[in-house]
């Protein structure tokens, strides 16, 4: 078999892969040509890779021995996280956290698995890399090779929690520190949005992604007692991370409403103020705009101590003003 990067492949040879491997009874990977796979007859499995949206993907799983059900549903541009099983094989729908550059963690990406006896054929949608995907295959570049297709499967699976679990982590993390801050700022509203959004976006694919997993285990194909059990594990997990989505989206909505509170009372405030500022100086307004007025006949005109005393006077009645609202505990 050949061991040169699969880059180095024609075109013709490559028909939308993205890389193939046959995985030996004595658990050595080794990177292939498509033709190599399709000759395959050894003891061990194949492991086909490929982008659903190509144009020749159809033909080339077609190649494969797959049924043109199958096909269509392996090429589908929209899936749901599902497993159903057939008299052929299993299929997989699976989604996974989006790391790719700019991208949205909850723009989850889809990824669909056929699994057969002696083969594993996955694909997700072009420019869209799953890295649970390409941490499976980094692991099987360092000599980490499961021993067969259900098992390839499993540590996929458990690859794909493990990425969730951060994510979830991370949104846990980022309500945890809006709590804790005394004071909100104004710029949290749009961040406390997005992590609301981000909560029901990714809990809308885990809640069917853990039905699918139990579907796996109750189909009970290819499984060992040691699959059923690492399955039922990542189920557990992604039961808990649905309930902590579900906990993270009310954990958003107290605190938006707080947040909301807060800045109402702080308006509030300072209209408070703002009104005992205008309660002090109306009076004094009156007596400026009275004695301001370019008529004949206002007292004080020839007195050059009017207007000293009529500061004075203004001065008393912002204080008594000032002292009533204290004694009122207005202010």
């Amino acid at each position: 078999m050949s061991d040169k990067p699969l880059e180095n492949f024609s075109r013709a040879d490559r028909d939308g892969l993205l890389w193939c491997y046959i995985i030996e009874a004595n658990q050595s990977a080794q990177l292939c040509s498509f033709e190599e796979v399709k000759a395959y007859q050894g003891s061990g499995y194949t492991w086909v890779h490929m982008q659903s949206d190509e144009l020749d993907t159809p033909l080339t799983l077609e190649k494969l021995g797959l049924a043109p059900a199958r096909i269509e549903s392996l090429c589908a541009l929209e899936t749901r996280p599902k497993a159903q099983d057939y008299a052929d094989g299993m299929l997989i729908y699976l989604r996974g956290i989006n790391r790719n550059p700019e991208a949205d963690p909850e723009d989850m990406v889809s990824l669909r698995v056929w699994v057969r006896e002696k083969q594993l054929i996955s694909l997700r949608r072009k420019d869209r890399r799953l890295l649970s995907v390409l941490d499976v295959k980094e692991r099987l570049d360092n000599g980490e090779c499961p021993a067969s297709p259900m098992d390839l499967v499993v540590n996929i699976v458990n690859c794909i929690t493990d990425r969730i679990s951060e994510t979830v982590d991370e949104l846990d993390d980022e309500l945890t520190e809006f709590e804790s801050q005394d004071v909100p700022q104004h710029e949290s509203r749009g961040r406390l949005m997005q992590a609301r959004r981000q909560a029901a976006a990714l809990r809308r694919y885990l809640a069917p992604q853990r039905d699918a997993l139990e579907a796996i285990i109750r189909a009970n194909k290819y499984m060992s007692d040691e699959h059923i059990h690492d399955i039922r594990m990542d189920y557990d997990r992604i039961t808990r991370y649905v309930e902590d989505l579900d906990l993270a989206k009310e954990r958003a909505m107290v605190l938006q409403d707080e947040l909301r509170n807060r800045i109402a009372e702080q308006q509030g405030m300072r209209m408070y103020v703002l009104s005992l500022v205008t309660a002090i100086f109306l009076p004094l307004s009156f007596l400026t705009g009275v004695f301001g007025m370019n008529v004949g006949g206002l007292p004080g005109l020839e007195n050059p101590d009017a207007f000293t005393m009529l500061a004075i006077g203004m001065g008393v009645i912002a204080l008594g003003i000032t002292g009533y609202m204290l004694w009122k505990k207005w202010m």
